[in-house]
C-alpha cells in the first residue's frame, strides 16, 4: 500500500494551466451545444413542443453555465499558489 501512497505524494494535483482550462471550456461549450441539438432533434422526432423539451433541459443547462462561470474566472485570475514560492 505504501506504493500507492509514494506516488501520490511525488505526483500531487497540479492547477490546471491556462492552455487546459482552455481546452476544458471549449470542450464544455461543444457539449453544452450538442446536447441542445440533440435534445431539439429527439423532440421534434417525439413530437414535443420546442418549449417544454428546453425547459426540461434548463437544469442541466444552468448546470453547466455555472460548470462553464466558474472556469472562466479561473481562467481570469492567476494562480495564487505561484505568487507564494
Amino acid at each position: 500500500m505504501s506504493d500507492s501512497t509514494d506516488i501520490i505524494q511525488e505526483n500531487p494535483i497540479e492547477p490546471a494551466t491556462p492552455e487546459a482550462l482552455a481546452e476544458i471550456i471549449a470542450e464544455l461549450e461543444q457539449y453544452r451545444e450538442r446536447l441542445v441539438r440533440d435534445t431539439l432533434t429527439m423532440a421534434q422526432r417525439a413530437k414535443i413542443v420546442k418549449s417544454q423539451a428546453l425547459a426540461n433541459l434548463e437544469p442541466n443547462l444552468a448546470q453547466i453555465d455555472a460548470q462553464l462561470e466558474a472556469l472562466r474566472q479561473q481562467q481570469a485570475v492567476p494562480d495564487p499558489q505561484s505568487h507564494l514560492s
